[in-house]
């Protein structure tokens, strides 16, 4: 089967499609012919091998634990271990494979059966692979931690994105009045899917503008914790899901220092992968949330995918496809 593998950190030109191997599952793992799969900043930064903090989580400090990235895939089974019993060959199937071994940029992988879920039938292979990481952070972002009310004010840090499009739609389907942070060029997008405001974050620091917020979402922090308090209600919340290692050591000190002594609740999002992939079905069958896709590359073009979305200006998810 081809693959795109990588055997070094570095930029995407060290990416390479190569021949390999088509891998065989375990008794508790299902075999997926991949149809689509999507990048993502884990993607990007296990690629590069920064910030240093990524080598440390895997434990692989000169060279890639897994030689082929991609978490997010959508494809159909093709064969199911002997214990599996969700799922049976034929079935279409989405998830986030971060806690089994990524693998998506190939045209097969072995997936544990519960890193995966049967896709909604109106959705299309790339809508599906849009999904897994990007939509279930935003997800319980926006629900599960955030716990949004109708009619709450939320802002998005980084709202043009993969996670932050999903986060939008999520904030507008609970009731609220959205602001999204973002560059210019990415507003049109922004108010498309429901943005009732719009901050190009190299003109306006949305911190010092007087506004109050009863959740801040942070895709791509950059500011202080303490800036962000000061933007924040009584009793309003701020969760951290990218950004600087520096503002995360911040966030998980500072922040927990700021929660325990006052009204406001600060600290890094605790990301559980594949929780809520079903309700994200529901959300997409309603027409509330829609993958928002910036670009479709084949496999052979994966570096080039990779660039574009090192450049930080992709208005939703980049999808690779086979």
């Amino acid at each position: 089967m081809k693959a795109i593998v990588y055997t070094q950190y570095g930029s995407p030109d060290v990416l390479e499609l190569q021949e390999i191997e088509k891998p065989i599952p375990k008794t508790n793992e299902v075999l997926v012919k991949v149809q689509a799969a999507s990048i993502n900043s884990w993607d990007w930064e296990l690629l590069r091998g920064k910030p240093f903090l990524v080598r440390l989580i895997y434990g692989s400090f000169f060279k890639p634990k897994y030689k082929i990235l991609g978490a997010d895939v959508a494809g159909r089974v093709e064969v199911v271990g002997s214990n599996v019993k969700q799922f049976q060959p034929g079935d279409e199937v989405f998830g986030d494979l971060c806690e089994s071994g990524w693998g998506g940029l190939g045209e097969y992988v072995c997936v544990c059966e519960n890193a995966l879920a049967l896709k909604s039938g109106r959705m299309t292979f790339d809508q599906a692979a849009a999904i897994p990481q990007a939509g279930v952070l935003a997800l319980q972002g926006i629900g599960d931690y955030g716990m949004v009310q109708p009619g709450q004010k939320v802002l998005i840090n980084g709202a043009g994105g993969g996670t932050g499009t999903f986060a939008i739609q999520m904030a507008k389907a609970f009731g609220a009045e959205v602001t999204g942070v973002d560059s210019a060029k990415k507003f049109e997008t922004m108010r498309s899917i429901g943005a009732d405001h719009v901050i190009d974050y190299t003109q306006e620091d949305f911190t010092k503008s007087g506004q109050l917020y009863d959740l801040i979402l942070d895709v791509v922090g950059y500011h202080s914790i303490f800036d962000y308090k000061r933007a924040l209600n009584a009793g309003g919340m701020y969760f951290m899901i990218g950004g600087s290692t520096s503002l995360i050591f911040q966030t998980l000190i500072l922040g927990t220092l700021i929660s325990i002594t006052g009204s406001r609740k600060m600290g890094v999002l605790a990301h559980k992968p594949n929780k809520g992939l079903n309700d994200i079905n529901k959300l997409f069958e309603s027409g509330q949330v829609i993958p928002v896709i910036d670009s479709r590359y084949p496999l052979d073009e994966a570096a080039a995918a990779f660039r574009h979305f090192g450049e930080g200006h992709a208005k939703g998810k980049v999808i690779i496809t086979l």
